[in-house]
């Protein structure tokens, strides 16, 4: 009888244990990689997922051939205050696809396609490096949901885009004559010279399994769109667009006053410096929210 009742306790304290680990693990830890399906403008399937309450909503954009699990850190971070829309835009990540050219203005349908299914009423769009075009594309079909553009060091960036057809084939050939090994050499390139080793090997090898394909029809795609319509479009959202930019050297100085810059890091700003960049877009959001509540 004595060891049935110790049993029975016993088997209590590792219910009461497991509970309370449940209830003490944050929100996106739980509920991280839950994900669901919408369909694109051409039918294309769009995973994506939702964490966390609050206005506005923050979407998260990943850059070319990466997908969401890039913003772990933030998604973790403002979800506990906001809610978070992640998604895999088609051909990356978890999503499928039925296209055959990736523009920037079909990735912007698949960033619409997710706000609309989550029906949320006032978004912050966040785009590293080719998710900048993409949220600008989404915010045109999004229209006055979109309270503000985040471009993580894609617009006003030092880095030299090709601007005609002829650099832009001359750029992209290697890609396509030997996509990893080109891949890894412009990556690699992308970070401070005094990076941690294993920082940058492991941010480099989350590109592995990149559809090539995918690969060098978005990057045909997103020169295209810097040639032909970076500059107006940049110009039509001025008012609303923002930007987290690498300072490498720590002495760049920021090309506007809607510019936030993170000295000593590349690139890749808000995996390698993750606190300072959480901070540098919640500075932006405070001042969207109170220039929201400003203008009624």
């Amino acid at each position: 009888m004595k060891n049935l009742i110790k049993k029975q306790i016993y088997l209590q304290l590792i219910l009461l244990l497991t509970t309370l680990s449940i209830a003490c693990t944050p929100q996106s830890a739980q509920t991280l990689n839950i994900s669901n399906t919408v369909l694109s403008e051409d039918g294309s399937p769009i995973t994506y997922g939702v964490v966390g309450h609050g206005e506005p909503a923050i979407v998260f954009i990943h850059c070319w051939t990466c997908n969401h699990n890039f913003w772990d850190k933030q998604i973790a971070y403002f979800s506990r205050t906001h809610q978070v829309i992640w998604l895999d835009l088609a051909g990356h990540g978890q999503s499928g696809s039925h296209r055959t050219s990736y523009t920037m203005a079909a990735f912007g349908e698949d960033v619409a396609a997710v706000v609309n299914k989550v029906k949320a009423r006032k978004v912050i769009l966040v785009g590293h490096s080719m998710g900048g075009p993409v949220a600008i594309e989404a915010a045109k079909l999004l229209g006055n949901k979109v309270v503000a553009v985040v471009g993580v060091d894609t617009f006003y960036t030092s880095f030299k885009y090709p601007e005609d057809q002829a650099s832009i084939k001359q750029f992209v050939k290697p890609f396509e004559t030997d996509f990893r090994a080109t891949s890894d050499k412009l990556l690699r390139s992308m970070f401070v010279k005094n990076i941690t080793p294993s920082v940058r090997d492991e941010i480099v090898s989350r590109f592995s399994e990149a559809n090539s394909e995918v690969g060098i029809s978005a990057l045909y795609e997103l020169f295209n769109w810097n040639a032909a319509q970076a500059k107006s479009d940049l110009n039509q959202y001025a008012d609303i667009l923002y930007n987290i930019n690498a300072a490498p050297t720590g002495r760049e100085i920021p090309p506007n006053d809607h510019t936030t810059m993170i000295p000593h890091v590349g690139h890749f700003i808000a995996q390698v410096k993750p606190e300072e960049f959480n901070k540098a877009l919640e500075d932006i959001i405070l001042k969207v929210k109170q220039g929201q509540g400003s203008s009624g």
